[in-house]
């Protein structure tokens, strides 16, 4: 069925109704029953009746692109870049698609993590059972127990998972600007440990049969008052990531439950988690956080700076009407963009800290001297 079909019978419709209002009593329950008859009509699944089935591949090569050796993702029989407009007309299906695509390019990225970057997939909660919903982060071999220095990357929020800083720019552009991988191996060439988050990874979902068994035999033992503070946590992390989960699965049919990751339900409960331990436990005397858009917001209350999207050059100061961290331009306008393109300002601002504490010097503003210079005045 297509559009203009679509279009077709709505305006028979409205036609229909425009005509019998200006009847009698008789027209006007016929009119009552066409308005019942139009708010029962579902455009989406209309739409769905016309478009293919939602079966895409699994692989990057069943969509038949790679990236090259210039980390961008380009047609492999064509060499031209993604298209997002495979099928005209059928926008909802298109969608699908790059979010299939998008899956896949997740799952690439973990695999650079450990194959590239040498990192190690650490299972969440640490003393999860065989049966239990788990998440994960990376590590290198050396993040918890290198003397000096460790670096924490935290991406924001969506659909992004461990490794990434925005999706559409790992299609669109290239691995280096997307992902968190220059700053790994920097890093590591640096002498960093590092710890890569994974925040947005909070849940699993299951078949709502099997889900409800699964529930109330893992939540009978819990205590009252712990399963009601979680539930809160979660339902409000449920309501913020709606909008980007109702992509997460293009081909989900069946009616599934989420099940939350064991002290790890929610952005803010997994930074928390993986401080605890991980963090805290770790032997490096200087810990630095290079995180992105929500990402940051776990660790505000830390020596910071802010790298914003403005349209000044790198590194010039931009005015804010908060008591943030000190905020200073990314060299793009581009919100996505802003982390790729602070990449060596970041890493001269964590030298600069380092050799500012090892003298003594006044270390740099942070947002909590700032709050205070504010409430002064």
């Amino acid at each position: 069925m297509s559009f203009s079909f679509i279009t077709l019978i709505l305006l028979t419709i409205w036609i229909n109704m425009a005509q019998l209002q200006q009847g009698g009593p008789d027209e006007k329950e016929k009119t009552t029953a066409l308005k019942d008859l139009l708010s029962r009509i579902d455009l989406d699944e209309l739409m769905k009746k016309d478009e293919p089935p939602l079966e895409f591949p699994d692989t990057l090569e069943g969509f038949e692109y790679a990236f090259n050796e210039k980390g961008q993702l380009r047609h492999i029989k064509t060499g031209e870049p993604f298209v997002f407009n495979y099928r005209e007309d059928l926008h909802r299906w298109n969608q699908k698609r790059y979010e299939a695509l998008g899956e896949i390019i997740t799952k690439y990225v973990y695999e650079l993590l450990e194959k590239e970057c040498h990192l190690k997939k650490v299972t969440l909660p640490v003393d999860a059972t065989e049966s239990e919903p788990k998440s994960f982060i990376f590590m290198s071999e050396d993040a918890l127990t290198n003397p000096d220095k460790l670096m924490v990357l935290i991406h924001g929020s969506g659909v992004v998972r461990a490794g990434q800083w925005a999706r559409r720019l790992i299609i669109n552009e290239d691995l280096d600007s997307g992902t968190q991988i220059p700053y790994i191996k920097r890093a590591i060439e640096e002498g960093y440990g590092v710890i890569v988050l994974n925040p947005n990874e909070n849940y699993i979902e299951v078949e709502k049969t099997k889900a409800q068994v699964q529930l109330s035999s893992d939540s009978s033992d819990e205590p009252a008052e712990k399963r009601e503070r979680k539930d809160k946590i979660q339902k409000e992390t449920k309501k913020r990531r709606d909008f980007y989960e109702k992509y997460r699965n293009p081909q989900k049919e069946k009616e599934t439950v989420q099940l939350y990751i064991r002290d790890n339900g929610s952005p803010e409960e997994h930074a928390v988690y993986v401080w605890d331990h991980f963090i805290a436990e770790s032997a490096a005397e200087n810990v630095y956080f290079v995180a992105h858009s929500y990402g940051g917001l776990a660790f505000v209350e830390l020596n910071c700076c802010n790298w914003v999207s403005s349209s000044e050059p790198l590194d010039t100061s931009v005015e804010s009407m908060l008591p943030d961290c000190p905020r200073v331009s990314a060299g793009t306008e581009r919100h996505e963009l802003t982390s790729w393109k602070s990449f060596p300002s970041i890493f001269k601002f964590f030298s600069e800290a380092s050799e500012a504490k090892n003298s003594s010097v006044q270390p740099a503003p942070t947002r909590r001297s700032n709050r205070i210079k504010y409430e002064e005045l």
